[in-house]
């Protein structure tokens, strides 16, 4: 089995949620690989981008299963990256699946307009530990995707916190229900669902390892 850990959104594979699942990953025997999905200019990021990056780091895994593990927007690349290209499984970490206008001022310091305006929004990059400004390419460029509609034919496992104020656990219950092979595991936890990763963990090695021979 072959593994991408994709990071969300302001995060980076340097991320204690990006260690935790390389460690456990590679403690597994799986070969996994964290794509920057930051490069080569946060300011500058756009979901095709993000696709393109993914899309080549599965071109150059040697032969094998190969799952992906999406976090947040890492988890609408994940959705739209299994739409498009052969992968086995799909793990997701409260899918950020709604990039909708309705969602966008969760994500930094003014309204859709205004960024729109300006072409620049700051928002606090947790993985650089400082304030960045992203241009407004990727919000347009988002609208060019809807994961919200997307059905995948593969196994689909989702861990999402009832406390998450960025993504809305409803709209990710609804979406797991319809995928014909989704499991969804709820918790009492917020975006980051630190508090539940043993418990994660757990589900997601069980769901590896059934798929190792495939």
């Amino acid at each position: 089995m072959r593994a991408l850990y994709l990071h969300g959104f302001a995060s980076s594979p340097q991320s204690s949620k990006a260690a935790f699942f390389r460690s456990k990953l590679e403690a597994l025997g799986v070969d996994v690989q964290t794509p920057d999905l930051n490069a080569p200019d946060f300011s500058t990021l756009t979901i095709s981008r993000m696709l393109g990056q993914v899309r080549d780091a599965i071109a150059q895994l040697p032969p094998g299963p190969v799952a992906l593990i999406g976090s947040s927007l890492g988890g609408f690349a994940a959705v739209e990256t299994a739409a498009r290209h052969r992968v086995d499984r799909v793990v997701l970490l409260a899918p950020a699946l709604d990039f909708s206008a309705e969602r966008v001022h969760d994500l930094g310091d003014r309204s859709l307009d205004a960024w729109r305006a300006t072409d620049r929004l700051d928002v606090f990059h947790s993985g650089y530990g400082r304030v960045l400004p992203v241009h407004y390419e990727l919000f347009a460029d988002a609208q060019n995707y809807q994961p919200l509609s997307i059905r995948l034919d593969v196994p689909v496992l989702v861990f999402q916190g009832r406390r998450d104020t960025a993504v809305d656990p409803l709209t990710v219950e609804r979406w797991t229900t319809a995928q014909p092979q989704g499991t969804l595991h709820l918790f009492d936890d917020d975006h980051r669902l630190h508090a539940s990763l043993d418990a994660i963990w757990t589900e997601t090695a069980r769901s590896l390892g059934s798929g190792r021979e495939s």
